[in-house]
């Protein structure tokens, strides 16, 4: 349990503190002024922008935003899109990443390639007997059936 704190058992100091200098308080305030103001030769190297009014300097910067805006659109953009660099790579290098990287392709993948782009699919001409040869081929999981 804490003890009670009674101010009347601690004495004060024998001495007053001291007095402060003459005039102090009437000097305190041009003091801290002196050093919250900055320096007059420590101007920004922008300083034709602030003396500027306040419509100006907002049409200013919203051209800027809306230029630099525009500047990267137009250099971000590609001449050639993504259907144009796919259908660049050929399709024996297409086929060997397929087998290479054991991606299965089922037939809704065709259909989605056939019907997105008819050109790709172009040499996935097979005959009734070798898709059947190919479905029977793949491995079947029992619990589906």
């Amino acid at each position: 349990m804490n003890t009670p704190f009674r101010l009347d058992d601690h004495p004060r100091r024998p001495h007053p503190l001291s007095a402060p200098p003459a005039g102090y308080f009437e000097q305190l305030p041009r003091r801290v002024m002196a050093r919250v103001q900055p320096a007059e030769d420590a101007a920004p190297a922008l300083g034709w922008l602030t003396r500027l009014p306040l419509p100006l300097r907002t049409a200013l910067a919203s051209t800027l935003l809306l230029g630099g805006f525009a500047a990267s659109l137009i250099l971000s953009v590609t001449p050639t899109s993504a259907s144009a660099t796919l259908a660049a790579v050929p399709q024996e290098e297409l086929v060997q990443y397929l087998l290479a990287n054991d991606a299965r392709v089922t037939l809704a993948d065709l259909a989605d390639l056939s019907a997105a782009a008819p050109t790709t699919a172009s040499y996935l001409h097979a005959s009734p007997e070798e898709l059947q040869r190919a479905l029977d081929a793949q491995p079947t999981d029992d619990s589906y059936l």
